[in-house]
């Protein structure tokens, strides 16, 4: 693990002690460490909406149904499927 030094007006310091006290964290470092995972979660779920959308725009529509799901979920666990060597 690296450290990050950061500087911050006493008010915030203040509120980050009280939810570190609240929010049943050990340390400010565990704190700010769960504030981070939760933008990076938001972030990838932006990607994941953006990626979504530019693929529902980028051809022809098509009908989907169950056999089409389940067709593409077969499709899914054949390309993750560990591989034998």
């Amino acid at each position: 693990m690296t450290t990050l030094n950061i500087s911050l007006p006493e008010s915030m310091r203040t509120f980050i002690e009280e939810q570190v006290h609240k929010g049943g964290y050990s340390t400010a470092s565990e704190y700010i460490r769960h504030l981070i995972r939760e933008e990076q979660e938001r972030a990838d779920h932006r990607r994941l909406e953006e990626l979504l959308l530019e693929g529902l725009d980028s051809g022809d529509s098509i009908q989907v149904t169950d056999e089409w799901g389940e067709q593409k979920r077969v499709q899914l666990m054949e390309r993750f499927r560990p591989k034998n060597k």
